[in-house]
């Protein structure tokens, strides 16, 4: 094991009681989170025809119109965090998104639907951040990287829920009644998580004085995350990662139905299920992993989702060029399990270079990468470029643009053996900082 290791897996207090509760009910609100964004993906089809809109429309609609007012409230949203009540915040935020989902039934232009995504991706900002700030303050620095996993396999348990019951919601009450079902149990998961989760002490589970700091402002904030290599390359490879989880999350139920022939009725039947398994083996497996290999070494939390990026590129390509959507699902199974390990580690590691003071703050800097660049770029950028390639007469646009991901993949797994070279040396400067 060495030094920086060592460092961050030191004996610390025993965690509060009430955390599995907390645990539970801050998963099953971000499950919403996803569950409300990945149902537009789902419906894309349907919607397109309805409403008359281009590939590049509905880029904008599943990325930039979402992920735009998303990040641009995260770190407001995350400075009141570090600041007030986290779980009463990150209910009203539930509620807030739920609300606006369901005035996406509603919708009748591009603009509508547009305006009602911008609702969404306004409360969604206060969900993620400060989540992981109260789980960070349940759960010691040696567990985190497991139970953040956990957490975030919200997002594939979002993607199951989305694509799966927005699939057979729509075949039932038609796309609008799909939206307005989610947001009624968003409604319900909001109420639960006020009444039933307690506000935990800040930086209690941590080195030093933090529990007694000031809450961090926003200018310092960003200095000390730009200070430290680890973060600055983390910012780097995070992002890039999130532009291809994203450009394939948000266009492979497009393609498959577009491109390889696959009915609405069978995306619920097999891609959700699909999905949500993969995108859960994925995310909670790379975070159990390097819950595992950084007891010996911190430069796992760079080596794994490098690795997994690096298998991403070649994997999606061989399921992208499949000749018909059932060997295209099978082979997708695969890169969408190595997309999604980078999530866990990421979030991880940024929980334990922060203090306390300002641990949503950071976080949620990180998350700007993940929607501004991921989020916002990667949908876009595959809807333009299909667009593009489509006013041009090639064959099959989409398939093409989804294949433009692969070389981002691997530029992001360069990104992370940036990561491994740094992350040791920041690690003991942290535990240097919080016993001075």
């Amino acid at each position: 094991m060495d030094q920086a290791a060592a460092v961050m897996n030191s004996p610390q207090v025993v965690a509060r009681p009430g955390r599995t509760v907390a645990l539970l009910l801050l998963t099953a609100v971000g499950t919403m989170n996803f569950v409300d964004r990945q149902i537009l993906s789902v419906l894309a089809e349907p919607i397109r025809q309805e409403l008359g809109l281009s590939d590049t429309q509905l880029g904008l609609l599943t990325g930039l119109s979402f992920a735009l007012f998303y990040a641009i409230m995260g770190v407001p949203a995350a400075v009141l965090a570090d600041r007030y009540h986290r779980v009463r915040l990150v209910a009203a935020a539930c509620l807030m998104w739920s609300i606006f989902t369901g005035a996406c039934a509603f919708a009748q232009s591009f603009v509508q639907l547009a305006l009602a995504r911008f609702g969404v991706g306004v409360g969604e900002a206060g969900g993620t951040a400060p989540s992981l700030a109260i789980l960070a303050d349940y759960y010691p620095a040696r567990h985190r990287p497991a139970v953040i996993g956990l957490f975030t396999a919200n997002g594939p348990l979002g993607v199951f829920i989305g694509a799966s019951l927005g699939g057979w919601a729509a075949g039932q009450f038609g796309w609008r009644g799909a939206f307005v079902l989610v947001a009624a149990i968003g409604v319900v998961a909001a109420l639960l998580l006020v009444l039933l989760v307690r506000e935990p002490a800040r930086g209690g589970l941590d080195d030093g004085p933090a529990r007694h700091a000031e809450p961090a402002r926003l200018g310092p904030t960003v200095r000390l995350f730009l200070s430290r290599p680890t973060l600055r390359w983390l910012l780097f490879a995070s992002g890039l990662s999130a532009f291809v989880s994203y450009g394939m999350l948000n266009w492979i139920p497009a393609f498959l139905m577009r491109v390889q022939g696959m009915p609405l009725a069978e995306i619920a039947r097999w891609f959700g299920p699909a999905a949500g398994l993969c995108f859960g083996v994925g995310i909670a497996g790379g975070g159990a992993l390097v819950n595992w290999a950084a007891r010996r070494s911190l430069k796992a939390y760079a080596w794994v989702p490098g690795v997994s990026m690096l298998l991403t590129a070649p994997t999606l390509a061989l399921a992208v060029m499949a000749p018909d959507w059932q060997t295209s699902l099978a082979l997708m199974t695969v890169p969408m399990v190595c997309c999604t390990i980078y999530v866990a580690p990421a979030l991880a590691l940024v929980q334990n270079l922060s203090p306390a003071a300002a641990r949503a703050t950071v976080t949620a800097l990180l998350l700007l990468a993940f929607n501004l660049v991921g989020l916002g770029g990667g949908p876009l950028a595959i809807g333009m470029l299909s667009d593009g390639l489509a006013s041009q007469g090639a064959e099959a646009p989409l398939r093409t643009a989804l294949l433009w991901l692969a070389p981002v993949a691997v530029v992001a797994a360069a990104g992370y053996f940036g990561v491994s070279r740094v992350v040791g040396r920041d690690a003991e400067a942290v535990h240097r900082e919080a016993v001075a």
